[in-house]
């Protein structure tokens, strides 16, 4: 059993912004699945404190999950599911926005520390370890400079050239995932 989280922050008001780019992801992975998986439909499940949906994958169980935490306290609903159904920590993977890529970019990596991001130090925290594999996903710009402040700048919407890259983007992370299962 692996658990796939994205993470974001569940308000409306935030749907589309470059923070939610987790969130966004993992609707990608229950779209494209959903087509040839066995998907359940999302509910909100309050033990678990997210959006959550279980199917199977090349004869893999999978948990799709989206924190209704706000995203600094996105290990409270990673903890959950994980101690719930016994998933060892290298079996977690966590889609996050990384400031510091440039939008259209992004990177897997395992059993690395948080890097300020305080959804994953909210993980790292309340898991114990750092032992799973973050994706982080780039929304920066190319040119820092005209980013501005950084906790605004990450609740803005992505324009079309950044959709546009991101679309890519998520069908290129598709296919690391279907070498990972």
């Amino acid at each position: 059993m692996k658990l796939f989280v994205g993470l974001g922050n569940p308000e409306q008001k935030y749907e589309g912004t470059r923070h939610n780019i987790g969130f966004a992801m993992i609707d990608f992975l229950y779209n494209e699945w959903l087509k040839k998986e066995n998907f359940d439909d999302w509910g909100k499940n309050k033990k678990f404190n997210s959006e959550f949906t279980v199917g199977t994958v090349n004869g893999e169980k999978i948990i799709l999950a989206k924190p209704l935490t706000f995203m600094n306290n996105s290990g409270t609903a990673v903890q959950a599911i994980v101690n719930y159904f016994k998933i060892p920590t290298k079996d977690v993977y966590v889609f996050q926005d990384e400031l510091d890529l440039k939008c259209g970019d992004y990177k897997i990596q395992f059993n690395k520390s948080s890097a300020g991001h305080n959804g994953v130090a909210s993980i790292i925290e309340l898991l114990g370890t750092q032992e799973f594999t973050r994706i982080r996903i780039g929304i920066g710009k190319e040119d820092k400079q005209k980013q501005g402040n950084g906790a605004d700048f990450v609740l803005n919407k992505f324009n079309l050239i950044e959709r546009m890259k991101l679309k890519d983007v998520k069908k290129r992370i598709l296919e690391e995932i279907k070498k990972l299962l």
